[in-house]
């Protein structure tokens, strides 16, 4: 019989709802069951695309003897960490205190019923080995110590209740904010660049786009070519390696190895918003092929398998397919031969390293680029066309090809934060690369977020088959927020920039710290949870506080609002010592400081539709991350002072603002661009 899973929005969650364990969504049900009965609770964080949290779920939670255990002890409850973040900040947070040990998925705490952590740790396996205790063996064992050392527990819980009280930034000081931080970032991305095979870091190596985005904006501004070369060389070795689909587009979440060729192959929409903006500023400072191409790639990939037909963006695809990871991507030789013309494989084979051994397991090859084209060509005696021409046919046969297989499953619920960023992304890209196409898709996103989410004036966090629900978090407010300006930079319209400040009030109102300053990452009116947070630093998504801040001042100015210009100070002021500290970890809020520092020039373009779409598009064609273009055709009320410029009779008028100050209006597209 089905647990009480099977109710819930979660695709992650669903998936366990035939469990033999008894599992409980999170919620005052599952909180009471614990405190009536006097249970620990055992929590398990996972999500859908998670490799590790399908092994464990094989190994224990389907099986009989395990769940009997946990039934026995435990209330048991399951969280989706892409559905709740709060609770995944709070318990990750809580297990790297217990256990100093870095965390990850999945999460597997034991609770007391008031919800503090005593014990925990990732994945465990259902019997003892390679040093990691057994499941099963453990379960007896820690619900002895729920019984026999409360007092123990009590005095463990009071100093990690402490802890996470303490990773609240301080209340702010006085000092005067400096660009130091910005410069002292790029020393410190130097510092761990891989200078051969590109990356931050070492193995397993993550693809960093917001860290890179900020190296990028750092070389338009600032000149040098440090930080250039840094993005440069790590979006190109990416863009060749298997961390890249390089038949149906789109990257994997990180790579297992230093040379980006073996991912772990779950593909979450996150990564892919960000990229795609990325590579698509990286094409206007480079204008390399390469990188127009990986854009390319991206925009199929989402709107290809990615978006719902109602318009919003599905979560992530499974590293696994017929329980095993990678199966849907790796290939054999004889199968590529099989399936390709003798030139079409004399292309295939050098080009992907077919004719080297297998780097899969060591029996099958993952797809990435070995081989030059131009190489190629000359190898075979074949003009570099030609070439090309053979690759595309072979690629298109080897993707239909595995188009047949069976398909990693897909969490198709939608997340307003994550939904956000892809809008932001493809509208980025649309406006580089003038896609009407990818624009629109974009919108389709974002009219269907207001149809679904947005709901009696508040934001609600995800939905799945027409459900919505949940409180809306920090990310979710500021990443829309920050979408929205994107899109109004594509195509103006009023209703955006109303929704706009909408979202803004909502930040002031329901997560501004107002005594501190920041950004709570849940609402004031959330429900209690053992902490509540105010993250700074970035992760595998920007931070919220950072987010907040770069948008809010870019609307501030825009509409010349000062309380969004003020409340985006107070949370520089207040996280300003960690940026001192470990800049490289604060880049959205790094950005943002950037932007308090020297206020973005905005250009407002007023004329004719028809002629402003040419100006947008010449402007479009440079590298200005520090510039807001908004574009306002004639006859459009009620703007505010910034953007309530008149329209010319005839041709285009453009004004150059920071902050309430304008330049005198300008005719000439050549006068604007040099003026910029």
């Amino acid at each position: 019989m089905p647990n009480r899973l099977a109710a819930e929005t979660s695709p992650y969650l669903r998936q366990h709802a035939d469990n033999p364990v008894d599992w409980h969504p999170w919620g005052p049900d599952a909180l009471s069951l614990a405190r009536e009965g006097n249970k620990p609770i055992l929590l398990s964080i996972g999500y859908s695309a998670c490799h590790w949290c399908h092994v464990m779920a094989h190994e224990s939670f389907e099986d009989p003897e395990v769940a009997a255990e946990m039934n026995r002890h435990f209330v048991n409850i399951k969280v989706d960490r892409e559905e709740r973040p709060d609770l995944d900040q709070i318990y990750q947070t809580a297990h790297a205190m217990l256990t100093q040990r870095s965390g990850g998925w999945p999460l597997t705490l034991f609770l007391m019923p008031d919800g503090t952590p005593f014990f925990g740790g990732t994945y465990f396996p259902k019997r003892a080995r390679h040093g990691m205790a057994g499941f099963l063996d453990l379960l007896p064992r820690v619900a002895e110590a729920y019984r026999d050392k409360r007092d123990e527990i009590a005095r463990q819980n009071t100093a990690l209740l402490d802890a996470l009280a303490q990773t609240l930034p301080a209340a702010a000081g006085g000092e005067e904010l400096t660009r130091a931080p910005l410069d002292a970032a790029v020393r410190e991305f130097a510092r761990v660049f891989d200078d051969v095979h590109g990356g931050i870091g070492q193995a397993p190596k993550f693809p960093h786009p917001f860290e890179l985005a900020f190296c990028l904006r750092r070389h338009a501004l600032d000149g040098g070519e440090l930080s250039l070369s840094i993005a440069r060389l790590t979006l190109a070795k990416m863009a060749e390696g298997g961390i890249c689909d390089q038949l149906g587009g789109g990257f994997c979440r990180y790579s297992v190895d230093p040379y980006w060729s073996i991912p772990h192959f779950e593909k979450m929409l996150y990564d892919n918003a960000a990229l795609i903006a990325l590579y698509s500023d990286a094409w206007l400072v480079t204008r390399q092929p390469l990188f127009e191409e990986t854009v390319r790639g991206i925009a199929r990939w989402v709107l290809r398998e990615m978006q719902a037909p109602e318009g919003g963006y599905y979560s992530s695809l499974d590293a696994d397919s017929e329980h095993e990871e990678g199966k849907y991507y790796v290939w054999t030789p004889e199968e590529v031969k099989g399936l390709l013309t003798a030139d079409e494989y004399a292309v295939v084979e050098p080009r992907y390293g077919l004719d080297g051994a297998p780097n899969f397991e060591s029996r099958e090859w993952h797809l990435r680029v070995m081989k030059p084209l131009e190489v190629i060509a000359r190898r075979l005696d074949v003009s570099a066309a030609e070439c090309a021409a053979r690759l595309e046919s072979a690629r298109g046969k080897l993707f239909a090809a595995r188009e047949r297989r069976v398909r990693p499953g897909r969490d198709d619920k939608v997340l307003a934060s994550w939904n956000a960023m892809m809008v932001r992304g493809l509208a980025r890209a649309a406006r580089v690369f003038g896609e009407g196409a990818w624009l629109a898709s974009a919108r389709r996103a974002l009219a269907f977020m207001r149809a679904t989410l947005w709901r009696d004036g508040r934001l609600l966090a995800t939905c799945k088959d027409g459900v919505a629900h949940l409180n809306a978090y920090l990310d979710d407010h500021a990443f829309l927020l920050d979408a929205l300006l994107e899109v109004m930079q594509c195509e103006f319209r009023e209703d955006d920039l109303r929704f706009a400040q909408e979202l803004a009030e909502l930040l002031l109102d329901q997560f501004e710290d107002r005594a501190a300053g920041g950004f709570f990452f849940v609402s004031h009116d959330h429900e209690p949870l053992i902490h509540r947070g105010k993250p700074g630093h970035d992760n595998a998504t920007p931070s919220g506080n950072g987010i907040a801040a770069l948008a809010l001042q870019r609307l501030g100015h825009l509409i010349g609002e000062p309380r969004y210009l003020a409340a985006a100070e107070r949370a520089l002021r207040l996280f300003y010592p960690h940026l001192e500290r470990q800049p490289s970890a604060f880049v959205s809020l790094a950005t943002a400081l950037d932007e308090y520092l020297a206020p973005p020039p905005i250009v407002v373009l007023r004329g004719e539709a028809g002629a402003l779409a040419e100006w947008q598009r010449a402007l479009a064609a440079g590298y200005r991350p520090d510039t807001l273009v908004v574009a306002i055709p004639a006859g459009q009320p009620g703007l505010p002072q910034v953007l309530d410029k008149t329209a010319p009779a005839a041709g285009i008028n453009a004004w150059v603002c920071r902050g309430a100050a304008c330049l005198p209006a300008i005719g000439e597209l050549a006068e604007l661009e040099r003026t910029l």
